[in-house]
């Protein structure tokens, strides 16, 4: 199993190559033009800043996926829950890495403080990350119907969902927001 930590500065060169081969031969990011180091850093750096987990898989002190928490939608009433992003090296796919991330992640929100977590997966095809998903304990909770093209096809996209806390009582702490508050 690889090891999982929280990434450093040094590891957004790997980040951004893992990153490129989903834009460039995937369906799972919507992004058609693969992002630099420089912006990988920088998209970290303003999920830091809302504390919020971005965690790496390694295997021989190598980065072989990465795992971060986002903000599920801006508005403030949606600050304890997050999406879920999660991308592991061509290589090391099916191997177990994507479910420590995962796992991984799903604890480290619990203990921020949030209290769901959302995964947004592009394409209705993307069977790794739903079965990933559902084997986590994700729940099925809607369809976009061709939500976006790319490599020349209408996409759809799935949600899924996973309480992290129990929400029988009032929310505790700020969510993402505490430095915006």
């Amino acid at each position: 199993m690889p090891e999982i930590r929280k990434v450093q500065v040094t590891d957004f060169a790997a980040i951004a190559e893992i990153y490129k081969d989903g834009v460039l031969n995937g369906t799972g990011t919507f992004d058609i033009v693969p992002p630099g180091e420089d912006a990988m850093r920088a998209r970290w750096q303003e999920l830091r800043d809302m504390n919020l987990p971005y965690l790496v898989a390694t295997e021989d002190d190598r980065v072989i996926g990465y795992a971060y928490a986002s903000p599920f939608r801006a508005r403030i009433a949606y600050r304890y829950g997050v999406e879920d992003s999660i991308y592991v090296h061509p290589a090391h796919k099916g191997k177990g890495v994507g479910k420590a991330l995962l796992s991984a992640l799903m604890a480290a929100s619990t203990e921020a403080g949030f209290y769901a977590m959302y995964a947004v997966i592009g394409d209705a095809e993307n069977t790794g990350s739903i079965r990933l998903h559902e084997q986590a304990g994700f729940e099925h909770t809607g369809k976009l119907p061709k939500a976006g093209y790319k490599f020349d096809r209408w996409l759809d996209v799935i949600f899924m969902s996973k309480p992290l806390r129990p929400t029988d009582g009032p929310a505790q702490g700020m969510g993402w927001a505490a430095n915006e508050v």
